[in-house]
């Protein structure tokens, strides 16, 4: 599989001129665009948008949904695959080098945004209003690439680039609210799937349930589940797992004869001390107090 470590060799390998930027590339696409016939890779961001009439795009070896009028975010080393794409309408590709952003606050902060680690069926649906947002900070942004670039041009491009990811995050919560509504609630579906893990006897065959274990049983990826759970619930896939586990040894310690340590072993957790911290952290107690009865 082919990596590239430049934007330069990017460029070279699909026949386009050199980058304005060696760190920074911005390719518009009009009715087609491809680029990388093949997987690839690289040291490089990309953010998309487009509107597609046909052809494979190809991220983390899923095919992303793509809607009209979508956008989709990599994240670098990710494996990448655009192929034959046919746009309805003008589109466009951003690839910002990692170091374009070293010494920048939107080097750490580029990390917090989940949806680059989003995979299958999660690209993010523009609204025409939206569109006409993000459109215009992508002008922003050309201006200032193809302008004679000073010690100015990196932050300003960067605080374009900053408020595409903001406007992003704001665009994405939007259409986690419109989904819920449209294909009900996740946490329905995400308790529906742990009890049956729990009923289906998984605990002891596979230990306990994780959050890709879970992601999966809902084709979704782990990033996505988490954040559209924080979104209904306020709390991350993992957390509502705990509470769960918590609820199956709170009913176990007290409707049997188990001891702290069968309760444990009969919920998957191999380590006590672990299965002790988290019952007390979620409680208040410890499981041997709330075993005798005593409640914080």
């Amino acid at each position: 599989m082919k990596h590239f470590k430049s934007l330069a060799e990017l460029h070279r390998a699909n026949g386009f001129p050199p980058p304005e930027n060696p760190l920074l590339s911005l390719l518009q696409c009009n009715t087609t665009c491809s680029i990388g016939e093949t997987e690839f890779t690289g040291d490089f961001y990309m953010i998309g948008f487009k509107k597609l009439k046909s052809g494979v795009f190809l991220y983390g070896r899923t095919k992303y949904d793509h809607d009209s009028g979508s956008m989709s975010f990599v994240k670098p080393r990710q494996v990448i695959q655009l192929k034959n794409l046919e746009f309805e309408e003008d589109g466009f590709l951003i690839y910002i080098h990692e170091d374009f952003l070293n010494g920048h606050v939107l080097h750490n902060d580029i990390k917090k945004y989940g949806y680059f680690e989003y995979e299958a069926n999660e690209a993010l649906h523009l609204s025409p209003k939206e569109e006409q947002i993000i459109w215009e900070l992508y002008r922003k942004i050309e201006t200032e690439y193809n302008n004679n670039q000073d010690e100015y041009s990196r932050d300003i491009i960067l605080a374009h680039i900053d408020s595409i990811l903001k406007y992003s995050q704001r665009f994405y919560k939007r259409q986690f609210i419109n989904r819920t509504d449209m294909s009900g609630k996740v946490i329905s579906k995400f308790n529906d799937a742990l009890n049956l893990y729990f009923g289906n006897g998984l605990l002891a065959q596979k230990g306990l349930p994780t959050v890709k274990m879970m992601a999966d049983q809902l084709n979704l990826s782990t990033r996505y589940l988490s954040d559209m759970l924080k979104q209904e619930t306020g709390k991350t896939a993992i957390e509502l797992i705990h509470i769960f586990l918590v609820s199956e040894a709170k009913n176990l310690l007290k409707g049997s004869d188990n001891n702290i340590a069968e309760t444990a072993y009969a919920l998957g957790f191999d380590n006590l001390p672990y299965f002790s911290r988290l019952f007390k952290k979620e409680v208040g107690v410890s499981p041997n107090q709330y075993k005798k009865g005593v409640v914080n």
